[in-house]
């Protein structure tokens, strides 16, 4: 992008260039431009946290979010001030992926982020981004609606862009009569000199529903119509996660926040996200099509200094922090002024980068709404801010322990005075609407009316459904909502309800895709808040742990993607607590196992399992559990995983079907006697750090409650009936697709018309052989795994239990397909068998 008018501007100069986020319409980066400037012009970059820096001191490190970071500025200094302040949600969708952000009131940092599986810790904007854009390839596969992560890129592009391209959900918003091909300009086709084409996309809709229908059968065939909103409703669904991610996740209520909806295709999602996250208003900026590029000219001109410390934040320490802060503050001055700036647009804020002793979580706290008391620094409280802000994130604080300062950290800001928007005349007559037009929503075709953003004035009001555009975007005004030109341009929308879609038992192959995101959102859910609220840096840090859904039977349905060996074996935890316990689990229990008959990996791993119950059913209707890997529980040597260890006991603390909460009370003293007890064997301890075991266990019970919440949560949105019978169809269809992958793979690796057989052989330490041998039968899509010949079992600690085995092949069987495949139970009782002689 490049935007003029982001510069300092001296007397008698020029205001500078802002650059950020060079791009060639195929998405890869362009050469910069030839540049004819006055001298003395300053050139500016944005950079990923959200502020400018000039050339001289540019790091691409330090920019690989710097075209989101310009769309969150944009939004922050537009929406939030507008809006009075109230939290805002930021909706960024382009043509490949969705970018989602929260701002309320200061900008959201992140100092270590990986992207493309490369980890950078340099300062960025939290940005959770999404695969699903305008751009997002459609499939059916197994059964279920598919959106992205494939993109159609700029070349070829989507169907209807005429150069072959795959159907997309640009395609899809053009099939349902969303976007009208005679707004755009004729540059599509070989030539780039043709319009949209409507007719390759209806037609390759046509191909596609043939394929669906046939797919399901008699009776149960979808319109094209039907398949494009369905593919709609699963786009918007999957972007959906992720801002549940930044809100529910972090305990902050979707509901009370604007959604800023920006980007190209973001206007033609926004009232269907909205609505279906309970939020009453969006606001869309007069150039939302590019605000990215809007919110480079509004930055302010950001110079950062930053030095390591190894000071223990304390009275005596206070002296040399201070010390330092000024330096950094001087330095960060000097590199301002030295821009042109003046000393009045500058300012300075403070940073300590904190942590507990013996804790790796550092958290970047400043004192900005903290100021200094007599017992702390001058520039401000930071006790008391690091105190709120790990409070905030982590749900406790660990009083009595040293607060450790690993850096000292100023950032110094230039603001450039620029943003002032001039009002839009107000409306003197009706709004002038275009033409009306035909859209398909969950009702059906209704007419829809079309109008000019550029004929638009302040004080019009613009009833859905209706069509809002402009050169750069396309604004859709779904039923039950109102648009509203505000004084300075914008277009604010107040959402209703629109019409509520009724969802029987009975498998429809749309909901069964947005149910399966829903399942996933809860596991993902409950690990955000295990990471939170746990104290140890195995779970905080590590994240050695897992969290997933099971169902009354106790067989898995969704799983966040955790650690593989936990989520193959928890699964054999929970069924054998609902044989060993049956009628003895009550609501407000909270069972705690870790035995390796119990389905448990190794001892260190605790899993704490808490039954789900809905009034008027009298067992379970469903399973939460998390399962996390503890540092010590005691045994014969620190951490508690002995190499040569013969028992159990010499290990630590064992758990069947203990009841960590009974009746809804926590049982912190007959936890605490069974995590010591193993001190009572000779030349063994108890657990040696027991507050963390403590505190890791109210981690994983609150975990489990969040999962509860939002299960009860959806049994209340669609009834106990439908969601139990969409576990069922999930289930079914991961058989499914299963064995689909089988049939693959055996077609793929094997002979036409005969059995696959795989086979490999490793040796543990001690020279014990584990010989596997995978026969595939490409007709039915089962697999028989065979460890005839596998070592016996060893006078030792090295030997695998069921539920191990059973996590050992489900992960043989993902590395065999080289796709992802459903966790879930049927990927076992219905696609594989496995013998071991």
């Amino acid at each position: 992008m490049l935007q003029e008018g982001s510069g300092p501007a001296p007397p008698g100069g020029h205001q500078g260039l802002a650059l950020g986020g060079l791009r060639d319409p195929g998405g890869q980066p362009s050469p910069s431009p030839a540049l004819s400037l006055p001298q003395g012009v300053p050139v500016l970059f944005m950079r990923s946290d959200g502020g400018l820096t000039p050339m001289g001191a540019f790091s691409g490190s330090r920019a690989i979010l710097s075209g989101p970071a310009g769309g969150v500025v944009g939004y922050a200094v537009t929406t939030y001030r507008r809006e009075g302040g109230q939290p805002v949600i930021g909706f960024d969708m382009g043509g490949t992926s969705t970018d989602v952000s929260r701002y309320a009131g200061e900008y959201e940092h992140v100092f270590e982020a990986t992207t493309a599986g490369i980890s950078i810790q340099a300062p960025q904007l939290d940005i959770n981004t999404v695969a699903a854009g305008g751009g997002s390839q459609l499939f059916f596969r197994s059964g279920l609606f598919v959106v992205g992560p494939e993109s159609a890129g700029a070349h070829p592009g989507p169907t209807c862009y005429r150069k072959g391209g795959p159907l997309t959900v640009t395609d899809a918003n053009l099939c349902l009569g969303r976007l009208l091909p005679e707004y755009f300009p004729c540059i599509f086709g070989p030539d780039e000199d043709q319009p949209l084409s409507r007719d390759a996309t209806l037609q390759a809709f046509r191909d596609l529903s043939a394929d669906i229908s046939a797919s399901l059968g008699p009776g149960s065939a979808l319109s094209l119509e039907e398949v494009a909103m369905g593919f709609i409703r699963v786009a918007n669904e999957a972007m959906c996660r992720p801002i549940r991610a930044l809100t529910q996740a972090r305990g902050h209520d979707t509901s009370r926040h604007v959604l800023a909806c920006f980007g190209g295709a973001g206007g033609q999602h926004a009232c269907a996200i909205a609505r279906t996250l309970g939020m009453s208003k969006v606001f869309i900026h007069k150039y939302s099509g590019i605000l990215s590029a809007y919110g480079l000219a509004l930055a302010d001109v950001v110079h950062e200094a930053q030095e390591p410390s190894a000071l223990v934040y304390a009275p005596e320490s206070y002296a040399r922090l201070e010390e330092r802060i000024s330096a950094l503050e001087q330095e960060c001055i000097r590199a301002l002024e030295a821009q042109g700036f003046a000393r009045a647009q500058i300012s300075t804020e403070a940073f300590l980068h904190l942590r507990y002793e013996r804790t790796d979580c550092a958290l970047m706290c400043s004192a900005k709404d903290h100021p200094a008391t007599p017992s702390s620094c001058r520039s401000g409280n930071f006790e008391a801010s690091f105190a709120a802000r790990y409070s905030r994130e982590f749900g406790f604080t660990i009083p009595g322990r040293a607060i450790l300062v690993d850096d000292i950290r100023v950032r110094g800001t230039a603001t450039t005075g620029l943003g002032q928007e001039e009002p839009v005349a107000a409306a003197k007559a009706a709004a002038h609407m275009e033409k009306v037009t035909r859209c398909y929503f969950e009702g059906g075709y209704q007419d829809t009316c079309v109008y000019l953003l550029e004929h638009l004035s302040w004080g019009h009001s613009i009833p859905g459904p209706s069509i809002l555009i402009d050169q750069n975007s396309t604004i859709l005004v779904e039923p039950g909502c109102t648009a509203v030109v505000t004084r300075l341009g914008d277009i604010c929308i107040t959402v209703g309800s629109g019409v509520v879609r009724p969802v029987g038992p009975r498998l429809d192959p749309i909901q069964l895709s947005i149910f399966s995101h829903r399942f996933m959102s809860i596991a993902e859910q409950m690990g955000r808040i295990l990471q939170r609220t746990a104290i140890s840096t195995n779970i905080k840090e590590r994240l050695d742990f897992s969290c997933a859904l099971f169902g009354p039977e106790g067989g898995l349905v969704s799983n966040a993607p955790h650690i593989p060996v936990h989520l193959g074996a928890m699964q054999e935890t929970v069924q054998f607590q609902i044989r060993n316990l049956g009628a003895n689990l009550r609501e407000g229990d909270v069972i705690l196992s870790n035995h390796p008959r119990a389905g448990g990996s190794h001892l260190p791993d605790l899993t704490v399992i808490t039954p789900v119950f809905w009034p008027g059913e009298p067992r379970p209707v469903f399973f939460v559990a998390s399962r996390g890997h503890h540092a010590d529980i005691g045994g014969i040597t620190p951490g508690s995983m002995p190499p040569h260890s013969h028992s159990l006991q010499e290990e630590g603390a064992v758990f069947i079907s203990f009841k960590l909460v009974k009746d809804g009370v926590f049982q912190e003293e007959e936890v605490t006697k069974a995590l010591m007890a193993p001190g009572q064997i000779p030349g063994s301890s108890g657990t040696r750090n027991l507050h963390d075991n403590l505190s890791d266990l109210r981690a994983q019970v609150a975990a489990n409650q969040k999962g509860i919440h939002l299960v009860n949560e959806l049994i209340g949105h669609y009834g106990l009936e439908v969601v139990q019978a969409y576990m069922a169809h999930i289930q079914a269809n991961a058989e499914v697709a299963v064995q689909e992958m089988l049939r693959d793979f055996a077609r793929r690796q094997g002979e036409p018309g005969r059995p696959l057989l795989v086979e490999a052989e490793d040796f543990m330490d001690d020279g014990s052989p584990i010989r596997l041998k995978v026969a595939v039968d490409p007709e039915e899509g089962k697999a028989t795994f065979d460890f005839t010949g596998s070592g016996h079992e060893v006078h030792g600690n090295c030997n695998a239990p069921r539920a191990i085995t059973l996590s050992a092949l489900i992960y043989c069987l993902r590395c065999m397909v080289g796709r992802d495949i459903p966790l879930n139970q049927v990927s076992r009782a219905a696609g594989w068998r496995w013998r071991w002689w």
